[in-house]
């Protein structure tokens, strides 16, 4: 995964195009780096998985 990939997921999450995004262990730091560079990133829930990979959905009100 690269970094334009990972915004290429996330604006589809924000978008209603898919409804999850299932991130690997491996992918997560380039994921989590795309993530915090986003204005909506408290719009995005990440909900851990056994074995590391995190599964991402995007909500229309943001956590505190």
């Amino acid at each position: 995964m690269t970094f334009s990939d990972a915004e290429d997921l996330m604006n589809q999450l924000q978008n209603g195009e898919i409804d999850k995004c299932h991130v690997s262990k491996e992918h997560f730091l380039i994921f989590r780096r795309a993530l915090v560079n986003r204005e909506d990133f408290k719009h995005f829930r990440g909900v851990a998985q056994r074995g590391g990979s995190v599964l991402y959905y995007y909500m229309e009100e943001a956590r505190s």
